[in-house]
C-alpha cells in the first residue's frame, strides 16, 4: 500500500521554501505522493458548507495562501524525481478545458510521466460567482471537461461537440508521455463515486469510516462494470482517521480489506519542528510496516 501526504500546499508548506522542504523529505523518506488543494479565491462571505469539517468552514481565514496547485506541483517536480504529483482536488468546471489539459500535459511531460490529476466538482457556489461560472449542472460539465481533454490528449486534429465545450481540427502539444493523465475523481457523494468508475483511472473520497468507504467503493465498481470498464482497474485512495493514532498499520489494513490502495496522511503532521526528521519518523511508522504487512 502507498502512502501519501495532503494539504501539500498549504500552511508552511505554501511557500518556495516550504515547497522544496516538503517535498524533498518526502520523497527521502519513501512517501508515495504529494496531493495538493486549491480555491481560486475565498469569499469573504460564504454560506455554502464545508463538507469536510463539523464547522462548516474551511480551515484558516481569507488571507491564507493557497497556491495555484498545478505551479505548486511543477516547483516541488523541480527538486524532485520519483515522488508523484496530484492534485487533490483541481476545481474542473471553473476550469478551460483546453487551457488545464495543456498544463496538465505540460507538467507531465516535464516531470517524467509523475502527474495525477485530481477532480472535483466543487462545494462553494459563491466561489463559482465570483469567477463567473455556472454553479447548476457543474456535474455535468465535468463530465464533459473530462471527455474534452482527453480528445487533446489522445491525437493532434481533435475534435470535441459537447455542450458546455466544443472544437474541432485542432491540436495541442506536447501530449502527455503515457497519451493521457490519469485522472482521480474526488468527492464524497455516490454521484462523484459513480463518476470515478464511469470516467476516472482513480477514487479519492476525503472522508468517511471503514462502512462509508466500502458503499463508495461498491458504487465505483458497479458504475465501471456498467460501463464495460474494469471495476478493479480503478485505484482508490482514502484517509482513515485511525492513521495518526495508535494503530496506523491496523487502520490502513482495514482500508486495504475494502479495496484501498494508497493512504493519505495530512500534511501538518509534518510541520511542527524538523520537517525531514518528521517525515523519516512517520515514514518508520505508517510506510514501512505498511509496505512490509500490505506490499
Amino acid at each position: 500500500m502507498d502512502v501519501g501526504i495532503a494539504f501539500a500546499n498549504t500552511g508552511p508548506f505554501a511557500d518556495a521554501g516550504g515547497v522544496v522542504e516538503l517535498a524533498t523529505a518526502a520523497e527521502a523518506a519513501g512517501f508515495d505522493s504529494l496531493w495538493t488543494v486549491e480555491h481560486v479565491i475565498w469569499p469573504d462571505a460564504y454560506s455554502s458548507e464545508y463538507p469536510y469539517s463539523p464547522t462548516g468552514k474551511m480551515p484558516g481565514d481569507a488571507s491564507s495562501p493557497i497556491p495555484d496547485p498545478l505551479i505548486w506541483l511543477s516547483f516541488a517536480g523541480a527538486h524532485t524525481v520519483s515522488i508523484k504529483l496530484a492534485t487533490g482536488i483541481v476545481i474542473l468546471p471553473q476550469r478551460n478545458p483546453a487551457v488545464l489539459a495543456k498544463a496538465c500535459a505540460t507538467l507531465a511531460q516535464l516531470s517524467n510521466d509523475r502527474f495525477l490529476l485530481g477532480i472535483g466538482v466543487g462545494w462553494l457556489e459563491e466561489e463559482f460567482d465570483a469567477l463567473g461560472v455556472p454553479w447548476a449542472k457543474r456535474g455535468a460539465r465535468t463530465d464533459e471537461y473530462i471527455e474534452a481533454m482527453r480528445a487533446l490528449w489522445a491525437s493532434d486534429d481533435a475534435s470535441y461537440q459537447g455542450q458546455f465545450t466544443s472544437f474541432s481540427g485542432v491540436s495541442s502539444n506536447p501530449k502527455p508521455p503515457s497519451g493521457a493523465v490519469p485522472i482521480v475523481v474526488g468527492g464524497d457523494s455516490p454521484a462523484a463515486a459513480r463518476r470515478a468508475g464511469r470516467l476516472g483511472n482513480g477514487y479519492f473520497p476525503a472522508k468517511g469510516n471503514v462502512s462509508d468507504v466500502a458503499t463508495k467503493v461498491d458504487i465505483v465498481r458497479q458504475s465501471a462494470a456498467d460501463a464495460n470498464r474494469d471495476p478493479m482497474s480503478i485505484e482508490i485512495t482514502g484517509f482513515h482517521p485511525g492513521l495518526l493514532g495508535e494503530d496506523p498499520v491496523g487502520a490502513a489494513q482495514e482500508f486495504a480489506a475494502i479495496g484501498v490502495s494508497r493512504i493519505i496522511v495530512p500534511g501538518f503532521a509534518l510541520a511542527k519542528g524538523n520537517v525531514s526528521e518528521n517525515a523519516m519518523a512517520l515514514s518508520e511508522r505508517i510506510v514501512g510496516p505498511l509496505q512490509a504487512v500490505t506490499g
